[in-house]
This record gives C-alpha cells, structure tokens and sequence, in this order.
C-alpha cells in the first residue's frame, strides 16, 4: 500500500469511526438519566452499560496493539467486561443493573476520552493493516451492540422511547405469500468480498444441496395466529422436549410483547401498544417456537446454506452476490435498517427492489430468520480474535439477515448471527422451507 492509499485508508477509517460513535449517541440521545442505569431482565443490560462497553472494547484493542498502553481505570475495566476472561473476571452480567458506580457522567466522559485516543492513534500512528483491522473489528462490534441497545430499549421502555428520528411506514396492497423453487447442486457458501466480515463467515468452502423450496416472505402474523389458534402452544407433538419445557415453565402462548386484550391480540413495541398487524413478519419468536411452527405446517426451517443460497446466488451469471439484490450497498428502498429509522417491521411487499436472484424478498432488514443449523465454525476455521465469536460454538442457532435494529454498515448476506434456543428479545422470525 503506498503512503497515499494509507493515508486515505485511514481518512476512511476516521470517518467510519466517528459515524458509529455518534450514531450510538443518538440512539440514547433522548433518554432521562435515570433510564441508563435501569435493567429490566437478566438477558438485558443498562444503556450505561453500552455505552461503557463498546468503549472499553477500544481499550482491549489497544492494548493488543501498544503493550505499553495503560487502561483507564481498573473500576471501568472491571464492571464494562462482558466475558473476556484474558481481562479479569467479568462482572456478573445478571447485575449490571445494580451499580451505581461509575456513574452515567463519568461513563459519558469516558466514552469521550476514548474517543479522543481513538481518533489522536488513527491520526498520528503509522497504521499498518493488522491495527487497522483492529480498529475495524471494534467499529463493527459496536455495530452489534448499537442493536443490542435496541432490543434493550424495546424491553425497557417500549413505546415510551422518543426516538431521534422516526419515519412512517407505508400500508401495502395484501400480497398472498409464495414458495420459490431453488435448484440444488453444488453451493460455494461463506464471504467472498474484499470488505470487512467476521472470522466466522470464512472461509468460503463448498457444499452440496438437494433442489428445495423457500417461502417469499418471512412468515407472517397472520400465518404464527394461525398456528396459535389451532393450539400450537397446547399441544407438544409440534415441539422440541427442551422447547415443550421452556413452553410450560415459562408460560408461553405467544411470541415475546403479544398481549392479549378482549380477545384480540395486541403488541407492546416501539409504536405503542397496538392491534396486530396481520401483514407484518411475526417477531420475538424464540428457535423452538419457529421449529414448532414448521412442522405444524408441514415445513421445517432452512438450513443456513439453502437460505443463503435462496439469498445470494445468481442462477444466470452463476455468480454469488453480497446482498439479494446484487452487490450495491443497502438504501432505504431495498430493504429495512437501522438507518430507515422505522422502529418496527415492515409489512410484506414493501421492498420488491431488494428481491432476491430466485425471487425471495425481505432477507435483508425486518427480522432475523432462525436456520436450522448449529452455530459452529465452518471447515477450515481459523479465529480472527481471540475470546470472541468462537467460544459460542455450542448450543447456539444461526439466524440469518439481519433486523430493522442492524445498522447499514453491519450486514450482508454471509453474516452469520447466533442465539441460544429459547431467546426471543431479539428481532427474530423466520421462513419455511420444504424438501421436493
């Protein structure tokens, strides 16, 4: 790289710094002090929390890159740990909620003095590739917890969030969902870009398929009512023995935020407290109700080879595309992000431009779609950074296409997302396939 590629490399790199920081500041922008210290649930965690870790993060990177480079502050380091154990021991992630030191002030101070040292080590050191790698990682694991904010948010404060910005969605004309045929063979799966991805999307390795078929659309509320009406919830052939159980401990009779109110459902969401729009992906549903779900209707979930095939391979130029609609970044025309600033799901039809080669739509944006496979490295897996995607190779589904939580700059049609069985506070919902 000769020195005025490095220098614009750089200039890059400053810039993609400063957009992820300050859009994590926007997202808390309009929140009352006292809501950065609140945690609802254990599987959630305070604003403040946030905002410290993804700071904190940069710290580790540092230090990774300087040996000499001293951390802030042990306190800090201590509480904002998630589960680097190379760090110390983790804070109890259950109690985040219960300290009250450091305080949201000097959390906000912090994440500006990071910002600083950021900005001063891009902008006077001579970055080989290693540390501007690094860096990138950082950025992108901040991309992953500006949309786990988002889910807490949700939890927390429901349609009692004023976001910065909020566009309207648009009511579509009633769509009567499809099934598309995609031929099998053989399928070259995982990244084959030049751009940033995880170490868990290489390397690119091939594998064989049977011809199958994959709905249009995620499934719909409509569709998951239908299975709740016919007492998916009362009857346990449709589930899983460790899905049954989370079912009956956790008395489970509709997905996550579903509150049921003379009769008619209703969901607690950003856009208030509202009747169910029977149009829009359903959400909030856990890997075992989705199972459920599938063999109730005579399907079963994709496996995340057919999905990202359904997603991204060109049948005609025998080429695989980053995204569904080919290798152009994501805009507000294809597909639902953080960045469409709509705060919910969209409805079914709204992005026919974001369609996919074979026909599929919404892969990109709306809700993540559980797959049927285990979240594990793919052959010839070598780890890109220690102590972080591959200590989860256990117990652990991949779900595929990200939400209308993910920022822009986060997914791609390789992107492999991974939750335990029974989660469900994310935006989770999935499609069907079928054997032909």
């Amino acid at each position: 790289m000769t020195s005025n590629q490095e220098l614009e490399a750089n200039k890059s790199l400053l810039e993609q710094f400063r957009e992820t920081r300050s859009r994590t500041l926007e997202i808390v922008k309009t929140l009352e002090k006292d809501d950065f210290i609140v945690q609802t649930a254990f599987f959630m965690s305070p604003p403040k929390w946030h905002i410290g870790h993804v700071s904190w993060i940069y710290e580790t990177i540092m230090s990774k890159l300087n040996k000499n480079y001293e951390f802030y502050s042990k306190e800090f380091s201590e509480y904002l740990n998630s589960y680097y154990q190379q760090f110390g021991i983790p804070h109890d992630k259950g109690l985040r909620g219960v300290v009250s030191r450091p305080t949201t002030d000097e959390i906000f101070q912090y994440f500006n003095t990071i910002n600083q040292r950021i900005e001063k080590f891009i902008k006077n050191e001579n970055l080989n590739e290693n540390a501007r790698n690094m860096i990138i990682i950082g950025i992108h694991h901040e991309c992953q917890h500006q949309e786990l904010l988002v889910y807490d948010l949700q939890h927390l404060l429901a349609e009692q969030y004023r976001p910065v910005k909020k566009n309207e969605i648009k009511k579509q004309s009633k769509i009567e969902p499809n099934t598309i045929h995609v031929k099998g063979g053989l399928y070259t799966m995982g990244y084959n870009g030049k751009e940033f991805c995880y170490d868990i999307e290489l390397p690119e390795h091939v594998v064989y398929l049977n011809d199958y078929k994959i709905d249009e659309f995620p499934v719909t509320n409509q569709q998951y009512l239908e299975f709740m009406k016919d007492g998916g919830y009362e009857k346990y052939k449709y589930w899983l023995s460790d899905g049954w159980e989370k079912v009956k401990a956790n008395k489970w009779k509709s997905p996550m935020y579903w509150e049921k109110i003379n009769d008619k459902w209703y969901v607690r969401d950003f856009l208030g407290i509202r009747e169910i729009n029977p149009n829009e992906p359903v959400c909030h549903v856990s890997y075992y109700e989705a199972d459920a779900y599938c063999k109730w209707a005579n399907k079963r979930l994709p496996t995340e080879a057919e999905w990202e095939k359904a997603a991204c391979w060109n049948e005609e130029k025998q080429e695989k595309t980053t995204y569904p609609w080919g290798n152009e970044e994501p805009t507000e025309d294809k597909c639902n992000l953080l960045e469409s600033h709509h705060w919910s799901c969209t409805e079914i039809g709204t992005y026919p431009n974001g369609q996919s080669h074979v026909g599929c739509q919404q892969m990109i944006g709306d809700v993540w779609e559980w797959t049927a496979s285990e979240f594990t490295g793919y052959p010839g897996f070598r780890s890109g950074f220690e102590e972080y995607n591959d200590k989860w190779f256990t117990n652990q589904k991949v779900l595929r296409g990200g939400s209308f939580g993910t920022p822009r700059m986060s997914i791609r049609g390789s992107y492999r997302n991974f939750f335990r069985l029974d989660e469900r506070w994310l935006f989770s919902g999935f499609r069907c396939a079928e054997d032909i």
